[in-house]
This record gives C-alpha cells, sequence and structure tokens, in this order.
C-alpha cells in the first residue's frame, strides 16, 4: 500500500496532468460538446496527438526538480535549472524523450540561462511573467521543506525563501513566488491534517493553509499590493458558492491557481475533483495537476482510480522516485 506523501502527491500531480493533456486548450464548451461528451477518464489525442496517459511539461519539471532533490539532497535552484535545460533542449524528463507543452516564460528562462547562467537574473520579473509554470511544478520542493522542517527544524522563513529561490529560476515576480509559498502552507496542512485521528474536511484544512500563509506573508508591507490578488482564497466557504461561469483556466497563476482550489472544495473525491478540473477546459492540465497534487495528499494514492494509473507513461520509474524520496527525506 503505498500512503506515503511522495507518492500521494506526486502520482496525484502527475495522473491530473496526463488525464487534462488531451484536452488542453479546448474550452468548456467544446469538450461538452464533443461526440464523446465530457471527459470521464484517460483518453488519448489532443493537440499534440499523445497516447492516453502522457504528461507533459508540468509533470517534467516536477520530476526533473524532484531527481535533483534526491542527487544534491538539497534544494539546489542551479541544478535544477540545469535539469530543466536537460528537459527542454534533450528530452529528459519525458515519456518519449521529447519535450512539448513548454510554457512561453519558462522557455525564455531556459534561454537566458543557456546564454548566461546566473539563476539570479535568467528568470522574468515583470508583471507578465506571472503564469503557472513555477506553481505547477513546486509541489516537491513543497514536500521536501516540510520534512526538512519536521525532522531539522528548519525555520519557515529558510523554507519560503527555498521555494521562492526555485520558483524565481524561471518565475521571478512576487505574485508567482507568494502563490508557491501559500501553496506550500496548503501542502503542510494536509498532511498535518490527513494524520489527526479524526481528518478534517479538506475545505478546512485548505483554509488553514490559507490563514497560515495570509498570516505569514502580511508580516511584510511590501507584499500587501501582491496578496490582494489572492483575495477570493482567503474565504473559501464563499469562494465554494462561485459559479462555474465565474472560474477562469487560463495560464495566469492567480486563474490557475482559483480553478484549483475551487475544484478541490467543490467535490468530495480524487476522481470527481480532476474530472471537474480537466472539464473546465483551457489550461486543463496545469489546472489538474496543481488540484492533483493536493488531492493526492489528502485522498491518498489508494483513491487515485487505478486504471489512470495503470497507463501511466513511465510509471515504474516514476514509482521508484517516489520510494526513493520516501526512504531519503
Amino acid at each position: 500500500m503505498k500512503t506515503n506523501i511522495w507518492f500521494n502527491g506526486m502520482m496525484g500531480l502527475i495522473v491530473g496532468d496526463a488525464l487534462g493533456v488531451p484536452v488542453q486548450f479546448m474550452d468548456r464548451t467544446e469538450i461538452r460538446n464533443r461526440a464523446q461528451g465530457p471527459v470521464t477518464g484517460m483518453e488519448s489525442g489532443g493537440v499534440y496527438q499523445m497516447p492516453e496517459g502522457t504528461w507533459s511539461d508540468d509533470s517534467s519539471m516536477a520530476l526533473a526538480t524532484l531527481e535533483s532533490l534526491l542527487e544534491k539532497k538539497e534544494a539546489d535552484p542551479l541544478d535544477i535549472m540545469q535539469r530543466f535545460v536537460k528537459w527542454d533542449q534533450e528530452g529528459e524528463y519525458t515519456p518519449f524523450g521529447r519535450a512539448f507543452d513548454q510554457g512561453i516564460t519558462c522557455s525564455n528562462a531556459i534561454y537566458q540561462f543557456i546564454k548566461n547562467p546566473d539563476i539570479r537574473t535568467c528568470g522574468a520579473i515583470g508583471e507578465h511573467a506571472n503564469e503557472n509554470g513555477a506553481l505547477m511544478r513546486i509541489l516537491p520542493v513543497c514536500l521536501y521543506y516540510y520534512e526538512k522542517q519536521k525532522l531539522v527544524c528548519t525555520s519557515e522563513d529558510e523554507a519560503i525563501e527555498g521555494i521562492h529561490r526555485i520558483s524565481g529560476v524561471t518565475h521571478n515576480h512576487l505574485r508567482s513566488k507568494m502563490c508557491c509559498g501559500i501553496y506550500y502552507f496548503c501542502v503542510k496542512s494536509i498532511i498535518e491534517g490527513t494524520r489527526k485521528t479524526t481528518v478534517p474536511p479538506l475545505e478546512v484544512l485548505l483554509q488553514e493553509g490559507m490563514d497560515h500563509g495570509r498570516k505569514y506573508y502580511r508580516q511584510d508591507i511590501r507584499n500587501l499590493t501582491e496578496m490582494a490578488h489572492l483575495e477570493r482564497l482567503y474565504h473559501l466557504s464563499e469562494f465554494s458558492g462561485t459559479s462555474e461561469d465565474k472560474i477562469n483556466t487560463t495560464g495566469y497563476v492567480i486563474d490557475s491557481f482559483e480553478a484549483a482550489i475551487w475544484c478541490l472544495i467543490t467535490t468530495d473525491s480524487y476522481k470527481e475533483c480532476m474530472l471537474k478540473a480537466v472539464n473546465l477546459g483551457d489550461d486543463t492540465d496545469t489546472v489538474a495537476a496543481i488540484a492533483g497534487g493536493l488531492a493526492g495528499l489528502y485522498y491518498g494514492y489508494e483513491a487515485i482510480p487505478q486504471e489512470w494509473i495503470a497507463v501511466i507513461k513511465g510509471k515504474e520509474w516514476i514509482e521508484e522516485l517516489c520510494r526513493q524520496a520516501e526512504m531519503e527525506f
């Protein structure tokens, strides 16, 4: 039985990513009106004409990050960025030896790094650098710092600074980094909540994570302007009543984060959450990956439909990385 947090989170992310690939860039009306109707399980095809169970850039970058954590025994932004180059240029960390679906901001950062290998300057800092390409891959770093905090009393500041550094190699704007930091607090809340004798509802744990993140970032007055962009996520009981037509699924990090959280708090299982996420349309793989990591942590590996896991490309390699992480951290 694979109940450790690495299996739960990483497989939750990767399965969500793969579920969304075949309908990526289709809007929700197009998905609904397809001959086969809304997504009900793993499919093949899509823009990239991939076999079922194929994961994209979200999982590739998360897996590159995980392997770096395992080999370096630390969250090393230089090593992680070097692995992103190998992914983009050589097809490492991909199902078929070829990268696809690279985000613009991630690609630009990689090209900047190739020209000048300085992790302090390769990540974009402009307003338009707030795509979801850091949030979609940050889960293994969150899990690493959670385990490190628990075992060696790493401070909260050190964890957030590390998460910001890893986000910043591609997305170096505070808004994107803050989303990754708040995601960390949600990860932490879910892990600790699921270890209680009576497990609280997912919405309660996510609200605790949001509250903790909000309290943390409010300590610095310079964060307040950016915090306003996350306002809808601060009161989840209200946000859960938001109608679907008010949920956006673009590549903008705030839209993706909101959509992922909305799917988590308006469903009652991993399967239901993932199907809701991908049937929202547009950036389906990333919204499902962001939600899937948290859903996997809450519901557990065993709650992921086994027929979905069975077709995941490179499943044995992914599971071996998760086993290594369980032993290492």
